[in-house]
């Protein structure tokens, strides 16, 4: 075993989880653990939960990246026996039970990976070098530094090309993230924009939503997929789908049935992949790169070793090809974990999985979105306004919930916002 990890108090009898990742799922673990019958270590190469589902609206300068970001230290300060690292998972060794991180190795007794999914450029190197993805704050706000210079370089360009290029934006990917940020990006150009440059032709600005199937939000009815694309066409976007995307090279995106479109802003959101650890089996690797698991969120062929949220492939009747990869599972599976981990220890059987579905949701934008809950489907004011409130309330911290209220409802009656600052790092 390799140099330990320093300055982790000693377990006083109590049986050690690690937990590797600190999304959705890790963190409802850490919220819901025994303090005194468990011993946590969370690890995680960012200081912060992210609060994905908003990531758009950082990107789109509707929201503070402050708003959605929570630090670990400061949200477990309270509890006792959490210990947080900032450092990479490396590898796994089941069989002395101890992981090996960009810091040294470290004990346990059980290990959960919830290191969730990272974009899926499906092999193509090229595009993933030159695209811009949506999964992490920092993305978030790259992408909203560039969509500010990018419209900072149309106005001053005297070539027409370029300005072309330059307020050509292009989506791929009609997945909820795709059109929520084409929603975005239209209301900005119709509110928010022609405020500060209302001396140039924002008309100009084209977005294009491009999906290789034949309608969008395919996780939802062909009747919400129809609402969606007629709320985006009466918003201005451009929708191509059954279009694949071959190539994007000389601000030009190449699309397999020959059509280029001219772009310097091409989204990457068509899809994701499991993040995984080394050490584990290629047999326990299914379908996109997710952990194979049983019902009791125990990876195939370990007894200790247990796999969360997106990361994960749980193959049940009902979702035979693994749950949707959204928070809710991720929430779920996590609550289930922390009983059944307290029920190995009372030496109680553990209780399987049951997935209950919250419904799906997604905003298209102003006034405008579509759920669905089992049979009920509706789309409209309705929708948008239980929209707000579910994503208000996952929201982690009163003081983080009031902010975004307080941003939402300022842009909602002013058509504005106050966050277009262009904060580029200086190399």
């Amino acid at each position: 075993m390799e140099k330990k990890i320093e300055n982790i108090p000693d377990r006083n009898g109590k049986k050690r989880v690690v937990i590797v990742g600190g999304g959705f799922a890790g963190v409802e673990m850490i919220k819901r653990f025994d303090a005194r019958k468990f011993q946590i270590v969370l690890i995680d190469k960012n200081n912060h939960h992210q609060f994905q589902p908003l990531y758009y609206q950082v990107a789109t300068c509707g929201l503070e990246s402050t708003s959605i970001g929570f630090s670990f230290r400061k949200s477990f300060q309270k509890k006792k026996d959490v210990h947080f690292r900032l450092c990479q998972a490396l590898s796994i060794d089941s069989e002395n039970k101890y992981l090996t991180t960009t810091i040294g190795t470290i004990e346990y007794d059980y290990l959960v990976i919830a290191t969730g999914t990272y974009t899926n450029f499906f092999g193509n190197k090229a595009l993933e070098e030159t695209t811009m993805s949506l999964k992490t704050i920092a993305e978030s706000i790259y992408i909203r530094n560039r969509v500010i210079r990018s419209f900072e370089m149309a106005v001053n360009t005297h070539d027409p090309e370029e300005r072309k290029r330059l307020l050509n934006f292009v989506i791929v990917g009609g997945g909820a993230t795709g059109v929520e940020l084409a929603g975005a990006l239209s209301e900005l150009r119709k509110y928010i924009l022609p405020k500060d440059y209302h001396d140039f032709d924002l008309s100009r600005m084209k977005i294009y939503l491009v999906d290789g199937l034949d309608r969008l939000l395919n996780m939802m009815s062909p009747r919400s997929s129809e609402k969606t694309a007629n709320y985006l066409k009466k918003m201005g976007v451009e929708i191509v789908l059954n279009a694949q995307v071959k190539d994007y090279s000389d601000n030009k995106v190449l699309l397999a049935n020959g059509t280029v479109i001219p772009s310097s802003n091409v989204f990457w959101v068509a899809g994701v992949i499991g993040n995984g650890l080394p050490g584990l089996d290629k047999e326990v690797y299914g379908r996109g790169n997710r952990v194979l698991v049983n019902e009791y969120n125990q990876v195939k062929g370990q007894t200790s070793i247990f796999a969360l949220g997106d990361t994960c492939l749980m193959s049940t009747e009902k979702y035979p090809n693994g749950h949707p990869q959204v928070a809710q599972v991720a929430i779920q599976q996590g609550k289930n974990l922390v009983s059944n981990l307290e029920r190995i220890e009372s030496q109680k059987t553990m209780r399987p999985f049951r997935y209950k579905d919250m419904g799906t949701l997604a905003t298209i934008g102003r006034n405008k979105a579509v759920i669905e809950m089992g049979a009920l489907k509706f789309s409209g004011f309705f929708a948008w306004v239980i929209w707000l409130f579910v994503h208000l309330m996952a929201i982690v911290g009163v003081k983080n919930r009031l902010f975004i209220l307080l941003d939402w409802g300022w842009s909602y009656f002013t058509h504005d916002t106050s966050l277009r600052l262009l904060i580029e790092q200086k190399r």
